[in-house]
């Protein structure tokens, strides 16, 4: 059955309310509202995108109305948040909340905002109505990559979305949100490389160029991730559709999203005309570039064919000296959002922090269950079910299934022999009744 979370008119409507705040309108009531917006408009460009049923219409409106520039100025404004204002709230003393999932969801909705970025910059036109942001965006993903390339979210894993429905529960200690940040951190930064690529793709802007290549050296900056390889832990997992998964030993050479989103970024910088004209190969960067050599296998090579060029390219390199870059004169932009952000904001940081404490981030019971409300029926189940990469699979014998738990939500089965062999381990660490036939383990 065929999954909306918004029909094309609700999301023209959506969109044309998207607007920019500022650092102190965050986690505001009127924010909160934007947030749940931009989660939909998020699940349905997943939903349009992997089902291919039906038009990209998100993106589409997101292009056709100008909005792409206001995502990453929202996005950039979190950022920015969890730099400044975070640090200072975990160190008020009279900062004490009974519930934090506010800022939770404040954390979160930088990840969701990547998240939807990822999904349509895909497509050139997302790219090209970005405009002036792109260079922007491009910042962005270049402070991303460093935290990767220097391990600070290396062993992070992912903060696996709660049920909502039960989020009025959940507290977590200051210490603990910036635990679940650091995680969170380790999958945004991956959603930036994802972005960059896509930038690589489409970019014929000189200034866009120049900034990749003279500015931040994302050549060497790329040269590190393959390097350091942060997608792979303990020799057999690597990171896969948004979680750590066990490899198997015959599949660990297999090349992953994310490596190949690596692999093709540094294909199209080093093989492109405009990028080869501009870039300097002096002795640091080719020594850099030249490791690749070590690393581009046949295996490799067999899985994305195209790197048999990067192969050859990087070889003519070995044993040659490339014509120095062209130099002139170049009037080309700069990225203004996170130094308009932070000057605006100079000197205030402490000051935003203890109005958030106090008009934001404390509210009533009657609020914050009125808030979660909303927030249960963005993520109802049968919309997260559709976003799941992976079919479920049978608790019992691990087969795909159709049929769930009711009342935990959480275990699978095929059929009822395997709910009921499966019993005995699920009540004790599910659902938490004797009677064998209970409401609770009839089929949703």
């Amino acid at each position: 059955m065929e999954t909306f979370v918004l029909l094309p008119p609700e999301a023209e409507g959506f969109v044309q309310s998207l607007k920019t705040f500022t650092l102190e309108d965050v986690g505001s009531a009127e924010w909160f509202k934007q947030h749940e917006i931009i989660e939909k408009l998020n699940m349905q460009a997943i939903i349009s995108a992997t089902t291919a049923v039906h038009d990209e219409f998100v993106k589409e409106v997101l292009v056709s109305h100008g909005k792409v520039a206001v995502l990453v100025h929202e996005m950039i404004l979190i950022e920015v948040w969890k730099h400044k204002i975070f640090p200072i709230l975990c160190q008020l003393q009279d900062f004490k909340p009974q519930n934090t999932f506010q800022l939770y969801m404040v954390m979160h909705h930088e990840a969701t905002i990547i998240n939807l970025l990822e999904t349509i910059m895909f497509h050139k036109d997302s790219y090209e109505a970005a405009d002036d942001s792109a260079l922007d965006l491009l910042d962005y993903c270049h402070r991303k990559l460093t935290l990767l390339v220097s391990k600070v979210t290396r062993e992070g894993d992912t903060m696996h979305d709660q049920i909502i429905e039960t989020i009025i529960t959940i507290i977590f200690s200051c210490q603990e949100l910036q635990n679940h940040n650091t995680a969170l951190e380790f999958g945004i930064s991956l959603k930036a490389l994802s972005v960059l690529r896509y930038i690589t793709d489409h970019t014929d802007s000189i200034s866009v160029i120049n900034h990749m290549l003279c500015t931040h050296n994302i050549p060497c900056v790329l040269v590190q991730l393959i390097s350091s390889h942060p997608w792979s832990r303990f020799k057999a997992e690597k990171y896969i559709s948004d979680k750590w998964q066990e490899i198997p030993v015959e599949d660990q050479l297999k090349m992953t999203k994310v490596e190949g989103q690596v692999w093709i970024a540094l294909y199209n910088l080093l093989l492109s005309e405009n990028c080869q004209q501009k870039y300097e190969f002096n002795n640091y960067n080719k020594n850099q570039l030249l490791k690749l050599r070590g690393f581009l296998t046949e295996v490799l090579i067999d899985q994305l064919p195209a790197l048999g060029h990067l192969q050859r390219f990087l070889s003519h390199l070995a044993v040659t000296d490339p014509a120095p870059p062209r130099k002139g004169l170049i009037l080309e932009q700069i990225p203004v959002m996170w130094n308009h952000i932070v000057t605006q904001n100079k000197g205030k940081f402490k000051a935003i922090a203890k109005y958030q404490v106090k008009e934001t981030f404390s509210p009533s019971d009657n609020e914050l269950r009125k808030q979660a409300e909303r927030l249960a029926q963005t993520y109802n189940l049968d919309v997260m079910e559709s976003l799941l990469p992976d079919k479920p699979k049978c608790g019992s014998c691990g087969r795909e299934a159709t049929k769930r738990c009711s009342r935990c939500q959480g275990e699978w089965y095929c059929n009822r022999e395997c709910q009921v062999k499966h019993w005995s381990k699920h009540k004790k660490t599910s659902c938490d009744y004797t009677p064998l036939f209970c409401c609770c383990c009839e089929f949703s």
